[in-house]
């Protein structure tokens, strides 16, 4: 049998098992009527389109869970794996790597052959892809950290992750850093590092809504709020140094108007002087005043 066929070929990353060794006439019978295949890396896209089509027909024509079914479907995965490395690449800065990238998406290329019908007149790659990338999106949301972390404490946090649940078991408690960090041979320091670590794996919604016998609101209405009165602070300490200078009465007229809230004739009747004498004096402060914030230095 020619070795371009030869399931064994298969890539490790597919995780499917190859089929047992076909004899000669069982060969013959699979190959039947196949066009030449020349060896994987040398099939161009176009050609592994027409290629995947004939092995597509001659798959729907055999029974699932034969070795035949297993080498026609191996060599579709093998054929079309371009797909996966190219929906790979988009994912090339992550810091996962690569080959555990491209493993992934594999799997998303076989779910594809098994769910794959010529009959819908649809190219395979066009059906394939959105399989390919959504499985390789689930793996970056299931195994992804909401913050990059070293890869020690990735490490790290596995080994506390079990160390704690198998300390938990045998004490029948949560385990203390000191028993955690004697049980993995490190000190507590770098327990305590691991710990801290965790956090980073998972990130909570601002939006969550609390438990059931949580009293307070969701995340985002406990963790502060935009203070409007900031907006106008550094105009109060620009108003600081000019207001010190203004004469006694003018400045208890602004205390008793802005802080006090009084008005113009209950500010003449606590100073012994006229409404209107009240109403020249606070222009002529808050003239003064604005001007002072607006000179240029």
């Amino acid at each position: 049998m020619s070795p371009r066929l030869d399931a064994s070929h298969t890539h490790p990353a597919t995780s499917t098992s190859p089929p047992e060794h076909l004899n000669p006439i069982e060969q013959d019978d699979v190959l039947a009527g196949l066009p030449e295949i020349p060896p994987y890396d040398e099939v161009g896209p176009v050609d592994a389109r027409a290629l995947s089509k004939t092995l597509f027909a001659r798959l729907a024509s055999l029974e699932e869970g034969t070795h035949e079914y297993s080498y026609v479907r191996n060599t579709l995965v093998e054929l079309n794996l371009a797909l996966v490395k190219f929906a790979a690449s988009r994912f090339r800065s992550r810091s996962e790597p690569m080959e555990d990238i491209i493993q992934v998406g594999t799997i998303g290329l076989i779910k594809a052959i098994d769910r794959f019908e010529l009959s819908r007149g649809v190219e395979f790659p066009t059906f394939a892809m959105p399989t390919i990338v959504g499985e390789i999106k689930r793996f970056f949301r299931d195994t992804s950290w909401s913050v990059r972390v070293p890869r020690r404490l990735q490490e790290l946090r596995l080994d506390l992750a079990k160390a704690g649940d198998e300390l938990a078991q045998k004490l029948d408690r949560a385990p203390t850093v000191t028993e955690l960090a004697e049980r993995l041979g490190i000190s507590n320091d770098e327990v305590v590092e691991g710990m801290a670590a965790s956090n980073a794996y998972t990130a909570s919604s601002l939006d969550a809504q609390p438990e059931e016998d949580d009293s307070e609101g969701a995340l985002a209405d406990r963790i502060g709020y935009e203070d409007h009165g900031l907006e106008g602070i550094e105009y109060v300490e620009s108003l600081k140094p000019l207001i010190a200078e203004l004469p006694s009465r003018d400045r208890t007229i602004l205390s008793l108007r802005f802080v006090a809230g009084m008005t113009q004739s209950e500010i003449g009747d606590e100073l012994g002087i006229s409404q209107m004498h009240v109403s020249r004096l606070l222009s002529r402060t808050l003239v003064r005043l604005r001007k002072g914030l607006t000179v240029e230095e």
